[in-house]
Order: structure tokens, then C-alpha cells, then sequence
């Protein structure tokens, strides 16, 4: 589930000053742990790599580019904030640095020095807080017990903490919020563990014994359990709990045992990035696996890195254990209106709507309550910039089905966000096929996602089940393989109209009965990418592209009874001609937003849907754009 928290611009009701100072009101920075990124910080491949790799810890699947180290690293270590990463220490291939360098996550891209390190070192542990990060260890020109420390949201050099009890390279680190453990390493391998209170400083105390001495093992962990995963020669899988003094307990087993290998986690899943087999070190492994570390258990394949690669213990995520969760007085306060939202046919009244192509695609989701003209206010980001994209909503969550990402293509995945809580959109799972311009619509149970480009015209129509997660399946075909359909409902009945080769036609199915399409009827203007949307009982469709040499654009709404068949008729004209808009509603309202008419447009228009006429403004988007995709809360497909 998407989640963000109240600024204040938008944040409603009475705060407890210690909620003021969690959520950073005076500076305006707030604790964003929807997004649980995890990031993989060079490595050596068969020589050290700047690579940084990225995966979203909540889902499964192989890692992506984020962007590069600044210079060729392996053997570093990192600690990380809500916002901020940062990454300690390393080997270039010819000798050791003691350069820090820092990444946002909510923003890819490459790294930037942070400040230098007490030493130059590689094979430090890395853990810490919201506040302060750790690196213990290393290797010098021998092993070393010194622990330096570094203030996350500032950038300088480090400060001595203290000392470990021992010296060792090679350290596994984990923390809750107020405690850091430092477990084994190398020196004729350790099965010590030590710990510190991270807001104090000074030198570590023993804490209790691994099982097996260990080199190259790592740990994750929630607010209050570590788990210390890997190694060699013994490839460990055991936990301890912060807030009690003692020897690890075993935990389940690795799927693949590997050592040098990077770990984090987002308090609740723990990950293993890549590694190497712990009899052999130059056989490289790009395995990624999970597991919950709220109970003991065996862990499970995730994915892949985009290389192969061991000494990539630098991995941070902004969702960890060490970080302070954060439970708010009135769970209204994560709502977009600040207040619990109605939801359903005829009540609900909020519109999302998320990407688009503007300059380039666009990862902003924007709202408006339906029933109150204005402009659009901002609501959180989607997981990846798109556009060509469609959306479609129940009463409690809205999807962004497919797409185009800048520069990578399409994409099947389908995305969701819960209505009341404003952030950003979480992976739901996977379209059948990989297409663009999808035509979307749902009642309360299920969403459709009908035709789109691959880049050829498709026919395929796939549904979901709203409130679970996981793949779409198939549902049947389209009358007709168009791209570009808009798609509205009634609580039983599904309508796609128009598409690609500029098509007049309009299909109907029975959405909770899986079969192919029949022909309802005609719009009244051949065209594709019209804005969409419904009461329980009319449809309309407005604008679209009506020609393709030369390209114009149409203005003309029309409207359907959905219970019937028959062709459409005219409603009314929007404010301007557009084409690949959006449509959502409140059941009395409609609102068309976004598109394209020479140039992108941030036009809102509205029509009352159970008259006829011409559209009248109703504000603006945050950023022109077309291709988005939207939904509503309380449309007429909703109960």
C-alpha cells in the first residue's frame, strides 16, 4: 500500500508536539516508508563495478538500474534515513578508500560525496538509525576494531564512536532504533557479537555468540529482532532479539547460501543481494531472496541483480528496522481531505490521477474532489514515470494498467494506490501481455484491461480481483483488436468504446461472468483516446482523436444508456478538442482531464451527466500532460 504522510500544508486536526518533531513538520521532510526501496552499491564482478541496483522490497522481481557509485567500488558498507542513503569505505581493485558518497531515494540517479571516513578501510559493518549512520571494522593493511559515525541529513567527515571488542574485517551489521549490533568476522573468522546504544558513544560491549564462527555473513532486521544471514565456512541463518542479551537462535535456512553478499530489509522482509558461493568465492551469484523476519522460516527467491557479483555488502533501504515507525493518533490524517473519505456509487467523491507524458513521462499523482471545482493537488508519486498508460478504480483502490516507461518501452505491470491514504502506488502484479493504451474500467470486485498496442492492435481483454494482489488472468476478446478503447461500467455491466483505425464500435460484457465482447452499438464520431466514465446508468465518452493524416482532435461528448444497447448520442462539446484524456466521476459529476490538442493541455472540464450540454471548466492539472491514467472512489460502476 501506497503511504505518505500529512505536510504542513494538508495535514487536518490536533498533533502531539513528539508528532510534530517525527514527522519534521518545521522542515517539511516526512517519513515516506511506502516506498521500501532497496539499493546494491557496486561490487566486484570479476573486477570491482560502480552499478547500483534497486529493487522494491514489498514485491518480487529482478533489480533495475538506479544510476552509478562514483567511482569503481567493492567491499563498502551503508547506513541509510527515510530520504537518504549513504555508503562507506571500499576497495577500488588497487587499494582501499575513505571516501563516503550519498544517494536520495526518491530520486535516481548516481551518487555524491558525502565526506571522508576516519581511515581508508574496506569490509566495514554499516547500520544505524533515522539519524546517525555506523561503520565498524574493516580491514587497513590489517583488521581493525574502530567505529565511526556519521549524521545522515548532513554531509562532513565521520567521527570516532569507538571500538569493537575485537578486531574484523568483513562485519555483519544490524540495528533497531536505539541499538547497533556488530556480529563475527574475519581474524581466523569470530562468532562475536557486540553492540552499542547508537545516540551514545563509546566502545562496544559483548552481546552473546553466533553458532559457528563466520566471515562474510550479513543481517537484517525489524524493531526488534536481527537476523545474521550467510557466511563461510558455515552459511548461517540465526537471529537474536535487541532488547534481551544472548546467544543466536536458529532461524530456518538460505534457499542459496552465499557470503559477500549485501542485506537489508524493510522491517518486515529481509533481502539477500547477490554474493558468492561459500566454497567458492570466484563463483558469483545475481540471486536476490527474502524473508519475514517477524517469524523464523526459510527464505525464498526474489529475483535477480542485473550482474553477477560478491562483495556488495553496501545495500541500504529507507524502510528498515532502524527506523522509528510512526503511529499517528488519527489514521484520517494520512487521508488526502484530512478527514475519512466516503466511498462508493453516488458518495464517494475523490479523482486520482497518476503519470502522463508531459516534457517526458510523468511519475506525479495529482487529486480533486469531484463535486468542488479547483485545481488538482498533489497526492504522491507512481512507482515508475508513465505514460500511455489507463487507470480504473474500485471504491478503495485505483490501478495504472501497463504503459510506456522513458527510454525502456512498455511494461505489463499493473500498479495500485488506496484512496485514503495519500503516496505513492505499489506493485500489484502483472498484465498478461506487455501493451500501451489500454482500456480500463471496474465495478467494486473486479477490473478489466481491455486491447492496447504491443505495439501491434490486441484484442485481449484481462481482469483482477481488486482486493487481492497478484497477476491478471484471462477474460476473453474484444469484438475487434483496437488500442486507445475508453472503457466505463455500470455495477454489472462493462462498455469499451472507440480505438485504433479510428473505430466507431462499442463492446459490452457481463464483468463478473468471463466470456468475449458483443457489439453494444456506436459512437456517434469514429475515434480513439476519448476520456471515459458513467453514473450507474449513462456512459459518456468525450473527445479522442478523430483523424490520424493530418491528426485532429474532436471536442464531442457523447452519452449511452448502459443497461441497453443501441448506438450513442450527442451530449454536449468539451471546452476545447483533445484527445488521449481521462475521465472519472462521482456518479453526478464527470470531470475529463489532461490531453493533447497540438500541444499537451492541463485542462479540467466537468458536465453533469444526467443532463446534456456543454462541458464548463473546472480548473487545472499540476503539469500538462496526456496518457495518464485515473480513477474514482465513487463512480457508476461502484455499490
Amino acid at each position: 500500500m501506497g503511504t505518505s504522510y500529512p505536510d504542513r500544508t494538508n495535514a487536518r486536526g490536533v498533533w502531539k508536539l513528539s508528532d510534530i518533531y517525527k514527522n519534521k513538520i518545521s522542515d517539511g521532510t516526512y517519513p515516506i516508508a511506502n516506498k521500501q526501496t532497496a539499493i546494491c552499491c557496486g561490487g566486484d564482478a570479476g573486477s570491482t563495478v560502480n552499478i547500483i541496483d534497486t529493487v522494491q522490497i514489498t514485491t518480487t522481481g529482478d533489480a533495475s538500474d538506479f544510476g552509478d557509485l562514483t567511482q569503481v567500488l567493492g567491499n563498502g558498507n551503508a547506513a541509510s534515513s527515510v530520504t537518504r542513503g549513504v555508503m562507506s569505505n571500499g576497495y577500488t581493485g588497487s587499494g582501499n578508500v575513505n571516501q563516503i558518497q550519498y544517494i536520495h531515494f526518491e530520486s535516481q540517479g548516481n551518487m555524491a560525496d558525502f565526506g571522508d571516513s576516519t581511515q581508508s578501510r574496506r569490509a566495514c559493518s554499516g547500520s544505524g538509525n533515522s539519524t546517525r549512520g555506523l561503520f565498524a571494522g574493516g580491514f587497513v593493511s590489517g583488521n581493525i576494531n574502530v567505529i565511526d559515525f556519521i549524521t545522515i541529513a548532513s554531509t562532513g567527515n565521520a567521527t570516532d564512536f569507538g571500538d569493537r571488542t575485537e578486531s574484523r574485517n568483513s562485519v555483519a551489521g544490524g540495528a533497531n532504533n536505539t541499538r547497533s549490533l556488530m556480529a563475527n568476522g574475519s581474524s581466523g573468522n569470530s562468532n562475536v557479537i557486540d553492540f552499542v546504544e547508537i545516540s551514545t558513544t563509546g566502545n562496544a560491549v559483548d552481546f552473546g555468540d553466533l553458532s559457528a564462527t563466520t566471515l562474510g555473513t550479513q543481517a537484517t532486521s525489524s524493531s526488534t529482532r536481527c537476523v545474521f544471514a550467510g557466511g563461510q565456512p558455515a552459511s548461517l541463518f540465526e537471529s537474536v532479539q535487541f532488547a534481551s542479551l544472548g546467544n543466536a537462535v536458529d532461524f530456518g535456512s538460505l534457499a542459496t547460501g552465499t557470503n559477500y553478499h549485501g542485506c537489508t530489509d524493510n522491517s518486515v522482509r529481509g533481502i539477500t543481494m547477490g554474493g558468492s558461493d561459500p566454497g567458492n568465492d570466484s563463483t558469483k551469484t545475481n540471486v536476490v531472496q527474502f524473508w519475514n523476519i517477524t517469524s523464523a522460516g526459510d527464505s525464498t527467491d526474489f529475483g535477480d541483480l542485473t550482474s553477477a557479483r560478491n562483495n556488495s555488502q553496501a545495500v541500504m533501504s529507507n524502510g528498515h528496522g532502524g527506523l522509528q515507525a510512526f503511529f499517528p493518533r488519527d489514521p484520517e490524517l494520512y487521508s488526502p481531505t484530512g478527514k475519512v473519505l466516503p466511498r462508493g456509487g453516488g458518495v464517494g467523491d475523490l479523482s486520482v490521477r497518476g503519470g502522463g507524458e508531459g516534457s517526458s513521462a510523468v511519475a506525479l499523482i495529482g487529486f480533486n474532489l469531484i463535486s468542488t471545482a479547483g485545481n488538482e493537488n498533489l497526492f504522491g508519486d507512481l512507482t515508475a514515470a508513465r505514460y500511455d498508460t489507463n487507470g480504473c478504480a474500485g471504491d478503495t483502490r485505483m490501478f495504472t494498467w501497463s504503459g510506456t516507461l522513458d527510454g525502456t518501452g512498455g511494461v505489463n505491470s499493473i500498479d495500485y494506490l488506496t484512496f485514503s491514504h495519500k503516496g505513492s502506488t505499489a506493485d500489484f502484479g502483472d498484465a498478461t501481455s506487455t501493451r500501451q493504451v489500454v482500456g480500463c474500467l471496474a465495478n467494486s470486485t473486479r477490473a478489466l484491461g481491455a486491447g492496447g498496442g504491443t505495439p501491434s492492435n490486441s484484442n485481449v481483454i484481462d481482469f483482477i480481483t481488486i482486493a487481492t494482489i497478484g497477476n491478471a488472468s484471462d477474460f476473453g476478446d474484444l469484438t475487434s483488436a483496437r488500442k486507445g478503447p475508453g472503457g466505463l461500467a455500470s455495477t454489472t455491466r462493462g462498455v469499451f468504446g472507440g480505438g485504433t483505425g479510428l473505430s466507431n464500435v462499442m463492446d459490452y460484457v457481463t464483468i463478473a461472468s468471463a466470456g468475449n465482447a458483443t457489439d453494444f452499438g456506436d459512437l456517434t464520431q469514429a475515434r480513439r483516446s476519448a476520456g471515459a466514465t458513467s453514473s450507474s446508468t449513462r456512459g459518456v465518452f468525450a473527445g479522442g482523436r478523430s483523424t490520424d493524416s493530418p491528426a485532429a482532435e474532436s471536442d464531442v461528448i457523447d452519452y449511452i444508456t448502459i443497461g441497453s444497447t443501441g448506438n450513442a448520442q450527442d451530449f454536449g462539446d468539451l471546452t476545447q478538442n483533445r484527445a488521449f484524456l481521462d475521465g472519472t466521476s462521482n456518479s453526478t459529476r464527470a470531470i475529463f482531464t489532461g490531453g493533447y490538442v497540438s500541444s499537451n493541455v492541463n485542462t479540467i472540464d466537468f458536465i453533469t451527466i444526467a443532463s446534456t450540454g456543454n462541458a464548463a471548466d473546472f480548473g487545472d492539472l499540476m503539469v500538462a500532460a496526456r496518457g495518464a491514467a485515473s480513477g474514482s472512489n465513487g463512480h457508476g460502476g461502484l455499490s
